[in-house]
């Protein structure tokens, strides 16, 4: 473990398990001060517990549903309390579910679109704007794999990720002249409790299974990232690569999809 970002304060939404977690004690390790965000205080408060232990930081806990725009009013108002400035945003909060569309409980898609979507748009814009006081920070932001290339029983899930990715693009050119950086993540399938909500039958999840990526190795690469000009992470290469040749071949890509990349 390095110093490389002691004194430095990284906050993390859906801090609570999965990337989130990993992306929290990658970056304590490093030396940072962690701010992390969930709805589950027990189990932050045990995060917070290791994190401390690797970075000899502080670590801060604020149990939140990013879901909800009066507890992100909340959380920041505190935050700014406790922290003097901001030097990177992590928004990994999130989830999905794997059905068709036509059959899908409209609750379950607002509700999606409020968490990956608009409760991300509305805590970026908070911090964001704390960042361009600052004249300094980065923001990364995670979209997914499926946000560009489509798979079966994801349309929901796929469109609020492809709008995290077309929000991160914008905010980008708008942040650029603040000396604010701007970075999407894209990651196929990781090993995480993601699938536990998406996925109840498992057979997705197996389907998939050579392509899933570790939470920490996904966190590695995005901590590493740091400070970088770097647009986007798209992981892992083979999908990457995939999504490339999507957007040059689109009616082979239909046909593709369906026949190997649809299996939910």
């Amino acid at each position: 473990m390095s110093d490389s970002l002691r004194n430095k304060v990284v906050v993390v939404t859906g801090a609570s398990s999965g990337i989130g977690r990993s992306i929290a004690l990658e970056s304590a390790g490093r030396g940072a001060t962690v701010i992390l965000i969930a709805r589950r205080q027990d189990k932050l408060e045990k995060i917070a517990a290791e994190a401390k232990e690797l970075s000899g930081a502080d670590a801060y806990v604020f149990p939140t549903d990013i879901g909800k725009s009066d507890e992100i009013d909340d959380t920041f108002n505190n935050i700014v309390k406790v922290v003097k400035h901001i030097d990177y945003l992590v928004n990994c909060a999130g989830f999905g579910k794997f059905e068709t569309f036509m059959e899908m409980d409209r609750h379950e898609v607002t509700e999606m679109f409020q968490v990956n979507v608009l409760g991300l748009m509305y805590f970026t814009r908070l911090v964001g704007r704390l960042m361009i006081e600052q004249k300094t920070g980065q923001i990364v932001n995670f979209g997914s794999m499926a946000g560009k290339v489509p798979t079966t029983k994801s349309a929901a899930y796929s469109a609020s990720k492809a709008a995290v990715i077309q929000f991160s693009n914008v905010l980008r050119l708008e942040l650029k002249p603040f000396g604010v950086k701007v970075m999407t993540v894209n990651p196929g399938p990781v090993y995480t409790n993601f699938f536990n909500i998406a996925d109840k039958t498992g057979n997705y999840a197996k389907s998939v299974e050579k392509f899933m990526l570790d939470p920490d190795d996904v966190a590695w690469q995005v901590v590493h990232f740091f400070g970088s000009n770097k647009r986007e992470l798209n992981l892992p290469l083979s999908l990457a690569v995939l999504a490339k040749l999507y957007n040059l071949f689109p009616s082979i890509g239909d046909r593709v999809s369906l026949k190997f990349a649809s299996r939910k």
